[in-house]
């Protein structure tokens, strides 16, 4: 791949949500604003490797789309007036100079939360709402969105269709919607904005540790959120979470690029600040009454590390009564999975491993990279070096992010013995 199409990708990567949140506004239809980003992306592909990547790449982009917006409508007179009324609507809107490179600086501010809250109305299904919206604003793949959720590949394709025709047909409006609405769609909003958070926090694939601008994006939403409904606990929960985990993304990395896991991180390369912040969001969850939620719950756990100076400071019999509130709560594999970690820190490994177990007879996260891994932890802590080797491997094997594979693989070469496989 050549160096400018290694930064159309890169810009890809981080103007793509906005862009279709932009053009949604604008045409009102999530399912033509994400065909009209794509000409554009076409378009960079074509004109960019030979007139350079414009200043303003993202205005580039969306002045881009708009005109062929323009084209499309104009070429479909038959479709009607209202057609005609907003292709004008959009041309008014161009620079009176007409450069791409300072056109459409439309304000995005809360553009990308109403695509939130668009693409998480209740006409849709729960399942609809978080894969349209991992698609259109984190970004993801459904590859990479399949993965999150252990479903099949197809199945992810079938939910986003399903769900841009359902707002289509419906004729959603683009608005962040009345205070009485929100709670139907909180939930949902808060999911996915985790998600997103998490995808950039833990990249599912690819070549990147971290994607640190989602992480960001997702952080900047949430604290949207929190200022729009201040009396919702979880929504300060989940910031304090965001807050709290993304404070350690300094520290997650070596200075050669390679991952550092928790319990080997430089502390004094947390960023205070954003602990400090995520500390107080998380009181005022605490604080406001009501039973802690799930985010309040993960938020408390991420706590219990940044309150700990050094790893072996840390409060693991606090974080184990943690897990077992959120299993009650928001009973998963994936939150067993955490607690058989926790237990493991805080009664010995035998006990986590025993719960690592159940979940490898149960099966549901049999294609799940963290399983293996978490196993061959505890197999080395109980002194199974060869069946740890073999279990670090296979995590290597399901994982598709290859900063994480050769980490993997590295911990299992230093076990020693023949590689398997």
């Amino acid at each position: 791949m050549s160096e400018t199409n290694h930064a159309i990708e890169a810009v890809w990567r981080i103007e793509s949500a906005r862009l279709i949140a932009t053009l949604t506004r604008m045409v009102g239809d999530v399912g033509l604003a994400e065909e009209l980003a794509q000409d554009a992306l076409v378009a960079a592909l074509e004109q960019w490797p030979e007139s350079g990547v414009p200043r303003n790449a993202g205005a580039w982009l969306t002045a881009t789309a708009k005109r062929r917006a323009i084209d499309t409508w104009r070429r479909q007179e038959r479709l009607g007036r209202k057609y005609t009324e907003l292709a004008h609507g959009l041309e008014t809107q161009e620079t009176s100079a007409g450069d791409p490179q300072g056109a459409a600086e439309d304000p995005i501010g809360d553009d990308l939360l109403s695509l939130v809250f668009i693409a998480c109305h209740p006409v849709l299904p729960e399942e609809g709402r978080v894969a349209l919206t991992l698609r259109l604003v984190g970004g993801l793949s459904t590859e990479e969105i399949a993965r999150a959720f252990l479903v099949p590949v197809a199945t992810v394709a079938q939910r986003i269709v399903r769900a841009k025709r359902t707002l289509a047909e419906a004729h959603v409006p683009f608005e962040v919607p009345q205070r009485d609405e929100f709670p139907e769609r909180l939930g949902s909003v808060l999911e996915v904005v985790y998600l997103v958070f998490n995808e950039g926090y833990s990249a599912t694939a690819g070549g990147d540790w971290m994607r640190p601008a989602l992480a960001d994006e997702a952080l900047r939403l949430g604290r949207i959120l929190a200022a729009l409904v201040p009396t919702e606990p979880e929504v300060h929960g989940l910031v304090a979470l965001m807050e709290i985990q993304a404070s350690r993304m300094g520290a997650r990395t070596s200075a050669s690029g390679e991952p550092v896991l928790l319990l080997d991180q430089d502390r004094s390369h947390w960023d205070r600040l954003m602990i400090t912040r995520g500390l107080a969001a998380l009181s005022r969850a605490e604080t406001s009454g009501r039973t802690l939620g799930p985010y309040s719950l993960q938020a408390a756990i991420a706590a219990c590390h940044a309150r700990a100076a050094r790893a072996e400071d840390t409060d693991w019999e606090r974080i184990a009564a943690l897990y077992d509130a959120l299993a009650q709560i928001a009973p998963s594999p994936v939150v067993e999975l955490n607690r058989a970690v926790a237990l493991s820190m805080a009664y010995g490994p035998q006990t986590g491993l025993e719960i690592v177990d159940a979940l490898v007879s149960e099966g549901a996260l049999a294609s799940y990279h963290l399983l293996p891994s978490v196993r061959a932890d505890l197999l080395v802590r109980l002194g199974r070096t060869a069946e740890a080797r073999e279990e670090f491997e296979r995590a290597a094997s399901l994982t598709r992010n290859e900063r994480e594979r050769a980490l993997l693989l590295g911990r299992a070469a230093a076990l020693g013995g023949e590689r398997i496989g």
